[in-house]
């Protein structure tokens, strides 16, 4: 035979099995079809009315904006949470672990189609004359051989096995996908949440300067006024205490102020030590008067922690199918063909080809037990997924109620603190004309300076805890991957 004919041949037998593995992916797979979990039936997050906060307007339904943070209307915080994007490590290495998932997904549908491998073989080998007869027709004791054979095994997906490992690695790498949304999320969050916090220490720092700056100026009044004698010592000291007890404040809030700059170093895919393109204000966030508001039904369909737990889910139910296919009779078929010459140039000749065809079907008839037992943890394994599924819904709702009730309580908070503030303000101005008049004892001056610390602290914690939940609000709606440009890393 020809190489030609040899070559036709060996293409008729791959077609052939080509063929066969078309009627495999066309057949049913056994185990149990994947439900997409049904909606929470319920109408809204928190009980009783519909929820509202107080200065914004809640848009329910409304889309959340790829960009969410831009609401804030601080081109500082987008400026640094879009360097985090281009360079946060775990966001990296999320976006490399879904590359990893879609790969593996891939390589497992080369199971489904016949392997092929191609040989040669060549030797050089001498026989004893006396004792062996030689292989070569010429006789000679001293001869080459060589082989050269295409061999194809394949594997038929009768049941199904290998269509469910692959829907089943499908599942994880959409699983992977959604896992990097969540870290994407969570960075964008933590940046801002980091930026607020930073904002908040230096406004608290802001406020405790003011305050040894009036508590100074009034030590200095009063030590003018012992050396008048008019007022005892024991004022006078208890004055020099309160302004050392202030100061005492500066040191921790100023360590967790360098500590924050590392932390938004950090995440952002620097070294403490680089620096950092600007530094955040309470004043550098605007509050957005409109805050979107998901249904529940949409929040399950967007949260990536759900999204991920589903694709779990679904990974467990295929493992089910996998696990009754092993059960079943597995069937192999292999060929073998080729040509076996003692020159090269006489390959393919008439008399040097062989072939081999082989079918072969097993069926496991005991052990113990064992592929049994498989299946049912396939089984148990799938109940897991479904509990924890649940539990991460039930986590999601409990995120946005948490939140709406937050950012209730923050409208109230700030308005009172602001109030107390101003408050607190007046009282230290006129407690510090009345000790200019001597008016005042050291008591009445002391509690006066200590409300007015602790309300100008309060007021600007209050400030940032409204920011910071109102950023806790987009992430807990699971932020706007879904509508991202498609030029931009995101679950397809």
């Amino acid at each position: 035979m020809s190489p030609a004919g040899f070559a036709a041949r060996v293409g008729n037998a791959a077609r052939f099995a080509l063929c066969g593995c078309a009627l495999m992916l066309t057949g049913c797979a056994v185990g149990p079809d994947f439900q997409m979990p049904a909606l929470p039936a319920i109408k809204g997050f928190l009980p009783g009315a519909r929820a509202t906060v107080p200065g914004a307007t809640l848009i329910r339904g409304a889309d959340i904006p790829a960009r969410w943070w831009e609401v804030f209307r601080s081109p500082r915080l987008n400026r640094l949470i879009q360097d985090g994007i281009d360079n946060n490590p775990d966001l990296q290495a999320a976006e490399a672990a879904v590359r990893v998932a879609q790969a593996n997904a891939l390589a497992l549908r080369g199971t489904l189609f016949p392997l092929v491998n191609a040989s040669f073989d060549a030797s050089r080998q001498m026989i004893p004359s006396q004792t062996l007869t030689s292989n070569v027709p010429s006789g000679a004791d001293t001869y080459s051989l060589h082989t050269a054979q295409v061999t194809v095994a394949f594997v038929p997906d009768v049941f199904g096995g290998t269509r469910r490992s692959i829907e089943s690695a499908d599942a994880l790498a959409e699983q992977q996908a959604f896992q990097r949304e969540a870290v994407y999320l969570t960075l964008a969050s933590n940046i801002a949440l980091a930026a607020i916090q930073e904002a908040s220490l230096r406004g608290q720092i802001a406020a405790t300067r003011r305050l040894i700056d009036i508590q100074t100026q009034l030590l200095d009044i009063l030590r003018r006024q012992n050396d008048r004698g008019q007022i005892a010592l024991p004022d006078v000291v208890a004055q020099e205490t309160a302004v050392a007890q202030a100061r005492l404040l500066l040191a921790p809030l100023e360590k967790q102020l360098a500590q924050q700059r590392n932390l938004l170093a950090t995440l952002t895919g620097r070294f403490p030590s680089e620096k950092l393109p600007a530094a955040f204000e309470l004043e550098s966030f605007g509050l957005p008067p409109r805050l979107p508001l998901r249904l529940p039904a949409d929040l399950v369909r967007q949260r990536p922690d759900i999204r991920a737990a589903e694709a779990n889910l679904h990974a467990q139910n295929a493992q089910i199918g996998v696990a009754i296919a092993n059960r079943l009779p597995q069937i192999t078929l292999t060929g073998n063909a080729g040509s076996t010459a003692d020159a090269i140039a006489r390959l393919f000749s008439p008399g040097t080809l062989f072939w081999t065809i082989a079918g072969n079907a097993t069926q496991t008839v005991f052990d113990a037990g064992n592929k049994y037992y498989k299946q049912k943890a396939a089984e148990e394994m799938t109940a897991q997924a479904t509990a924890q599924y649940r539990s991460v819904v039930l986590t999601a709702f409990q995120n946005v109620a948490d939140v709406l009730r937050a950012l209730q309580s923050d409208a109230r908070a700030v308005t009172a603190a602001t109030a107390a503030e101003q408050s607190a303000s007046r009282s230290i101005e006129l407690v510090r004309s009345q000790v200019e008049r001597g008016q005042v004892s050291s008591p009445v001056l002391l509690i006066a300076q200590q409300a007015y610390l602790q309300t100008s602290l309060a007021r600007v914690q209050a400030q940032a805890a409204r920011l910071a939940d109102t950023v806790a609000l987009f992430q807990a709606l699971g932020g706007g991957w879904a509508n991202r440009p498609t030029t931009e890393t995101k679950v397809q």
